[in-house]
């Protein structure tokens, strides 16, 4: 059975350990390393962030970021959503982007927004599933050994907050 709960800073092993494989997928992000658990809680907010357990074994997580330190983008948030690769197909991200979307709304969230590599399919059609929608796309916008990389992007506007 999976459970939710918020994450805690010893999670981080295991955090990193899924982020890793998502590196390595070259699908799920631009990194190409790790950071240290320092660099990733300063850059990611305290009250969203999650992780999903399995048998008391953390299988996924998810977490927001902050899209400017500018106060008028204060309900804007990007998402991330990882799954252990031994763990997907199984609806894990997709229960915690729900949890993710729930309490981004209660802490006055009115938009998420995510950017997707166009390749990763499975990765937008989780997020359009759960009311994003495509606004747009950027074009070669980095490059990733040495081929250049389109972002979709996402958004979600709450139905809740910031109407």
């Amino acid at each position: 059975m999976l459970h939710l709960r918020t994450m805690a800073e010893n999670d981080w092993p295991k955090v990193a350990e899924i982020y890793a494989q998502g590196i390595a997928t070259g699908q799920a992000t631009f990194e190409t390393e790790t950071p240290s658990w320092e660099k990733w809680d300063s850059s990611h907010l305290q009250a969203c962030r999650f992780v999903a357990e399995k048998d008391g074994e953390v299988v996924g997580w998810a977490a927001l970021s902050p899209v400017s330190s500018r106060c008028v983008y204060g309900g804007v948030a990007e998402v991330s959503v990882y799954v252990s690769t031994t763990q997907l197909g199984q609806k894990i991200g997709t229960q915690l982007l729900k949890q993710l979307i729930l309490t981004s709304e209660s802490e006055g969230f009115w938009t998420l927004q995510a950017g997707v590599f166009r390749e990763n399919t499975g990765s937008i059609r989780l997020h359009t599933a759960l009311g994003f929608r495509e606004i747009g796309y950027r074009e070669k916008i980095g490059q990733m050994n040495g081929i250049w990389r389109d972002t979709v992007l996402l958004e979600r506007r709450s139905q809740v907050t910031g109407q």
